[in-house]
């Protein structure tokens, strides 16, 4: 089984049916990940024997007549900053390495694995998700399948590179700054944040990254997101920053889609500096949408300066609670140098009046945006600025070194919008690119809509060569 050309829903659909057995594709996984998981390096941790019995437990469940929910059998990879009990959570981090197993899943891989998921095992990401490339010292460094000298993206980089390796069809991950959307865009995949307070973000322990950073599920494509969304979506108590249960399936929004009246077309956000490739395969994407119907509205300014300085504030803090107490002990010099530079400048530089002037700065964010959304129902970028870097390296914009290629993603996390990429083209080395489309306040279906029809519109089958058989 090719999970890079079967959707989440036929797997599922084959299990429910007995046509499959979860164990089988469960097994198919575990071969896959066997194989090709030295060079790409997705995975960090791999149970395949506790897989395997999770998975013939759910055939056992489906011969006995039971439903065991619409992601029947369907493996599973789980970012390895949140909790799959039975597997240890180091956070890409040698502070949490040759910890204990999880005792309980997160709220989402809880209500993943109801709707009939099996974890097959953990995804690397860098240091406490902090940076864009997923590479750090426990671990080493995930590759992008397009090509293994190129950085899969981070934070979520595992989940990208083993969806777009298809090693699983189903993955995990956080959003705090572009997380979800940098790998999805570079791995070439169809990503979203939801909305800050959709998927569930409580449990016994505070979130890393609060106010800013959302979890989902990442898959290949639009449609499968949705089904997997309609699972993980509602309320939960312990999360404060929960939203109430939506009204109708995503899903079935998808049904019937129509090009979106009037957008707005930003290239820059009024701030930034666009690649070149990049820029145009963008445009051309653009072009496309308005070919059928769509009135695009070019906007040149967004916001008056980039939100960068503020967003830092809020994560140089909330890594710097994280790590501090480790300050001056052995692992110390084990953590990633930048981090710990960023966490030292936080430390130094971010009092708490200038950590509650960044929470200000995402209000009037946001007010550009409301401002924005009464004249136009979605607004598009490019999802990053620069070419999808080497391992271990920045990006780069016109052949420039620009350690700020991601800077298109992490104004949406501080206005809480929901925020999706769709793969728009290649560049001349192969490499893809994604628009990014960005919503109202709560406006996800939106976003899944234009998402799904630019997926179709545009036509791209984006199967990395790498793995191919």
């Amino acid at each position: 089984m090719d999970f890079r050309r079967v959707s989440v829903a036929h797997i599922a659909d084959q299990v429910s049916a007995r046509a499959l057995s979860a164990r089988e594709v469960t097994q198919a996984a575990l071969d896959r990940i066997d194989r090709h998981d030295g060079e790409l390096g997705a995975f960090v941790a791999v149970d395949g024997e506790a897989a395997l019995a999770e998975a013939a437990a759910v055939d056992e469940r489906i011969a006995a007549g039971e439903d065991v929910g619409p992601l029947a059998g369907v493996p599973l990879g789980v970012k390895d900053l949140e909790d799959a009990a039975g597997l240890p959570t180091t956070h890409g981090s040698a502070i949490h390495a040759g910890g204990p197993p999880a005792t309980d899943d997160s709220a989402l891989v809880e209500r993943l694995r109801a709707a009939g998921c099996v974890v097959v095992g953990k995804t690397n990401t860098p240091e406490l998700g902090w940076k864009a490339d997923t590479v750090n010292e426990t671990f080493g460094a995930t590759r992008n399948p397009w090509s293994l000298d190129r950085s899969a993206g981070g934070s979520s980089g595992g989940s990208g590179a083993a969806l777009a390796a298809g090693l699983v069809p189903l993955a995990t991950g956080s959003d705090g700054g572009g997380s979800i959307r940098i790998p999805a865009a570079v791995n070439g995949l169809t990503g979203i944040k939801p909305s800050l307070g959709r998927v569930p973000l409580g449990g016994p322990k505070p979130p890393g990254w609060p106010l800013l950073s959302t979890r989902g599920p990442m898959v290949r494509g639009a449609r499968d997101l949705a089904l997997a969304l309609d699972v993980v979506v509602g309320p939960e108590q312990s999360d404060l920053s929960a939203l109430p249960l939506p009204e109708a399936s995503w899903s079935r929004s998808l049904a019937d889609l129509g090009a979106p009246r009037r957008v707005a077309w930003s290239p820059t956000l009024g701030y930034g500096r666009t690649d070149g490739e990049v820029l145009a395969v963008c445009e051309d994407a653009v072009r496309r949408l308005e070919s059928l119907g769509t009135e695009v509205v070019v906007v040149d300014k967004v916001w008056d300066h980039d939100p960068v300085d503020d967003w830092l504030a809020m994560t140089g803090v909330y890594c710097l609670r994280e790590i501090d107490d480790h300050r001056d002990t052995e692992v110390w010099s084990h953590i990633d140098p930048g981090l710990v530079a960023l966490v030292d400048w936080a430390r130094a530089s971010v009092p708490a009046a200038r950590l509650a002037r960044a929470l200000d700065a995402c209000h009037h964010y946001n007010l550009a945006l409301v401002d924005l959304f009464h004249q136009v129902s979605l607004l598009l970028t490019p999802t990053l600025a620069g070419q999808t870097p080497k391992v271990g390296e920045p990006g780069t914009i016109d052949g420039g070194v620009d350690v700020n290629w991601v800077r298109y993603t992490y104004g949406f996390n501080m206005t809480r919008s929901p925020a999706g990429t769709v793969c728009a083209g290649f560049t001349s080395d192969g490499m893809p690119v994604g628009l990014q489309v960005i919503g109202p306040q709560h406006a996800d279906v939106a976003v899944l809509r234009a998402l799904a029809l630019l997926e179709d519109a545009l036509g791209f089958d984006p199967v990395a060569p790498f793995g191919v058989e």
